[in-house]
């Protein structure tokens, strides 16, 4: 049993070690947000709502159907006159006796009520097209959400390449550093060089190691950014890096239709829930028809002549009516609130579809803002090879000018520094063009084509 015990526990720590180990793309932490991320699933029970919402207002077509059942023992003093409708006062029905005592009798009744809508001039179908209408506006929500943590994760996932990538920047300038530091140092042993020329050494190494420690830093934040996405630990997030270290291809040059962008769609759906609820109020002021039909029997212990029935009489129903009627009803003097309620209503329409052309503007330029930015990143990736060659043939020539004694210790480190640098700006350049793909995706509306370039 130990045996089992050990072999079980050394197989979970070999699969956490290769989990660990294991590199994340770029799909598969879009995936994983589109999976684990709250947002999304907040969104889709939103929708899950709106769509019981749909199955609640077409049970308005259904006709209503109540039932009772009453015993009771009360009195049995009637007397005429009015009273107004109220909730404290039970009502009584039979002749007046002119007694006045506390003699109780029983009572029972039953029956049930049915009421239906033969027709309404169409409220009930305005109710279920607006009922549709907020599931559509709730599926539109739940897609742009999708496509907003999508589009986060794959931000944050190109942070921490960029992170990363400047950390190996920071560590090859580190190396040379140390290098240029032995150089040096062996130099002043032999008096060839001053002291000063150490220390200066010296301070640039620590300044390189200065920026390796911030660089790290950076990796550890952007590595814990993109953690809540994808629903691990952050020490277990190791971005594939590899697809990225060339350039992609050109894009599409021209513009999408902004029409079938998730935001766009949102508030396409907005505005047909607006205008949705609009026509609720528009069929609401006219005359409402109900076919009704109801059968009861009730039972009373106290007789006509004035005397009360002994024992358990009256808790028998066995008196029997039925009805069947045709009732309308109309709303006379709620004309001036469903008026009000309209033009506050149609006010509201008029706002989202006016929001609509605003979306529409901004997602435009939004788009044409990305293809400049990417125009301009791919020629800026296309120079820095250029900048890093340049950069690294003049820490060589900085290196040998000092160590024949024609140059002095403030060109090689202006030198190394020149190189460090341009090394950080070439590899930013190469993930600024990819970081231009995403943000022309995300304009676009649509990154699935992205995700599908990055995969190795």
């Amino acid at each position: 049993m130990t045996t089992l015990r050990n072999a079980t526990l050394l197989l979970a720590l070999a699969c956490g070690a290769g989990a660990q180990n294991t590199e994340l793309t770029l799909a598969q932490a879009v995936e994983r947000a589109e999976t684990n991320y709250p947002a999304i699933r907040v969104s889709q029970e939103q929708l899950n709502a709106a769509a019981a919402g749909i199955r609640l207002a077409r049970t308005a077509y259904l006709p209503r159907v109540d039932a009772l059942a009453q015993a009771n023992r009360a009195t049995r003093n009637n007397v005429f006159g009015l009273l107004l409708p109220n909730s404290v006062i039970p009502s009584m029905s039979g002749p007046v006796l002119g007694t006045n005592n506390f003699g109780t009798a029983w009572g029972s009744a039953v029956g049930g009520f049915l009421s239906w809508e033969p027709f309404d001039f169409g409220l009930r179908g305005a109710g279920v097209a607006a009922a549709d209408a907020a599931r559509a506006q709730s599926a539109a929500t739940l897609k742009r959400t999708r496509f907003e943590v999508s589009s986060a994760a794959a931000d944050a996932f190109l942070t921490l390449l960029a992170a990363e990538e400047t950390v190996t920047s920071a560590q090859a300038s580190v190396d040379r550093a140390q290098v240029s530091l032995r150089i040096i140092d062996a130099l002043v042993n032999a008096q060839l060089r001053p002291g000063a020329d150490s220390s200066r050494a010296g301070a640039e190494l620590a300044a390189a190691r200065t920026q390796q420690i911030q660089a790290q830093q950076a990796v550890e934040v952007a590595r814990a950014a993109l953690a809540q996405f994808v629903g691990a630990a952050p020490e277990q997030i190791h971005a594939a890096a590899a697809s990225f270290r060339k350039l992609p291809p050109a894009p599409n040059a021209a513009a999408p239709d902004q029409s079938t962008h998730p935001i766009a769609q949102e508030q396409a759906a907005t505005v047909e829930q607006a205008r949705a609820q609009l026509h609720i109020l528009e069929r609401s002021y006219f005359p409402r028809f109900y076919l009704q039909g109801s059968a009861y029997a009730r039972g009373s212990g106290a007789e006509v002549n004035g005397s009360l029935e002994g024992g358990l009489g009256g808790l028998a129903p066995n008196t029997q009516n039925y009805a069947l009627g045709f009732t309308v009803t109309f709303p006379i003097s709620s004309a001036p609130a469903i008026h009000a309620q309209e033009a506050a209503q149609a006010a509201t329409v008029r706002a989202q579809a006016a929001k609509q052309e605003q979306i529409a503007l901004e997602l435009r330029a939004r788009w044409n803002m990305a293809a400049a930015n990417l125009r301009g990143a791919r020629a800026t990736a296309e120079n820095t090879p250029v900048q890093v060659s340049a950069a690294r043939a003049a820490l060589d020539q900085a290196t040998a000018r000092y160590q024949s004694g024609l140059g002095n210790v403030t060109e090689v480190a202006d030198a190394q520094r020149l190189l460090t640098q341009a090394e950080i700006d070439d590899a930013l350049a190469r993930l600024s063009v990819w970081r231009g793909l995403l943000a022309i995706a995300e304009a676009s509306g649509d990154l699935q084509p992205f995700v599908a370039e990055t995969n190795p």
